[in-house]
């Protein structure tokens, strides 16, 4: 209770809450016009100058309601105090009716205001009603009604705000799934083909004098994967940038495209690709998820597996489930491996997402070994 109480009063503001707007001039010029009527016609208004003046006054505090909501309700109900404090001298109650106006500002109050601003201003309005209620007591029921009356805006400021802190914590969560997709997607991708890039470019160099031909291969492979990397990475910025026309969207990859990673990586280390089993009715997903994983798994073995001399790709089709297992030749241990861990980070998560388990770490009889299972339909968590 104790931390509850506490958590409510460390509440802060509502970030950049709304200014005036032209509605709120409209609002405020009806209320001046209908304090101005109803003091001029209504017959039994007791000290009139000082009723008009003061509807008239108080009504501008809703031009500021919600960028100063505590200073407002304390404006205004101490003025409904003293107002109710001079109807004991005067025996009639003081005021137009025109003043109903006041209940926007304990909605305004909990809807804007801090957990602090709240408390004390929640405070001034019981007390505001307390005293009017001591100086024109009509009965218990009537006492009831008001103080629901009065403090019912604040409630429904207060659910109103709840729902509105609700939603941005939901887009809170997709911004922040979103840009954990976009991470893997670019790690996936880019580090993949840089990596290709960056051993073809060395091969070539290594060949260049002796076989010119072969470094014009690398040369062409160099091409090839820089043209990938840019287009997929035209494809994410076109996603990303406001406005824009939703880009054209390729085909997934998917575990018939496994086999093309071998292609471009090289002679060295040797990727060597198995397909096995019932691979034809994988849901989109799951296939892309086994693409993704595979291709991670080799850019790693490739980029950090030392004296690896061939990598071995097997994705199995099982009755419920594909099993896929990346395994190296490279030196074991974990201390043998270099990177930041990111991509293991999102493999995991790929297969999280999708209802399986990725295991990965060295071999017993040497290398490393990364093995993912997944269910065959969708299961997205």
């Amino acid at each position: 209770m104790g931390n509850a109480v506490r958590s409510l009063w460390a509440e802060p503001r509502v970030p950049q809450p709304p200014e005036r707007v032209w509605r709120d001039w409209v609002l405020v010029g009806l209320l001046v016009l209908s304090a101005i009527l109803e003091g001029v016609l209504r017959p039994d208004v007791v000290w009139r100058p000082v009723a008009i003046v003061l509807a008239v006054a108080l009504s501008f505090t809703l031009l500021w309601r919600r960028t100063h909501p505590l200073a407002m309700v304390a404006i205004t109900f101490g003025a409904v105090i003293a107002v109710s404090l001079a109807s004991i001298w005067t025996g009639e109650p003081v005021g137009l009716y025109t003043m109903i106006f006041i209940v926007l500002l304990p909605y305004s109050l909990c809807r804007w205001g801090s957990g602090r601003e709240a408390a004390i201003g929640l405070g001034i309005v019981v007390l505001g009603g307390a005293i009017g209620t001591a100086v024109d007591y009509t009965g218990v029921v009537d006492t009831v009604v008001g103080g629901l009356f009065l403090l019912f805006p604040a409630a429904v400021g207060a659910s109103v705000r709840y729902r509105a802190s609700s939603r941005m914590r939901e887009m809170d969560q997709v911004r922040l799934r979103e840009r954990e997709q976009l991470a893997r997607e670019l790690h996936d991708t880019v580090a993949h083909h840089i990596s290709a890039i960056a051993i073809r470019a060395q091969a070539g160099q290594v060949v260049a004098a002796s076989r010119p031909d072969a470094a014009l291969d690398a040369l062409g492979v160099i091409e090839e994967e820089a043209s990938r990397t840019l287009a997929e990475m035209r494809g994410m910025v076109g996603v990303l940038r406001d406005g824009a026309e939703r880009p054209d969207l390729a085909p997934q990859r998917g575990v018939a495209d496994i086999e093309r990673l071998a292609r471009g990586v090289g002679d060295r280390p040797r990727v060597e690709v198995e397909l096995s089993g019932d691979l034809e009715d994988l849901g989109p997903s799951v296939g892309a998820a086994i693409y993704r994983i595979a291709q991670e798994s080799i850019t790693n073995a490739v980029r950090h597996a030392r004296r690896a001399t061939r990598v071995d790709v097997s994705v199995a089709g099982e009755n419920d489930c594909v099993r896929l297992t990346v395994r190296d030749d490279g030196e074991a241990g974990a201390a043998a491996r270099g990177g930041t861990g990111y991509g293991i980070v999102g493999m995991a998560e790929r297969a999280m997402l999708l209802g399986g388990t990725l295991q990965a770490g060295p071999s017993p009889d040497g290398g490393w070994t990364v093995t993912a299972v997944l269910p065959r339909g969708i299961s997205v968590r």
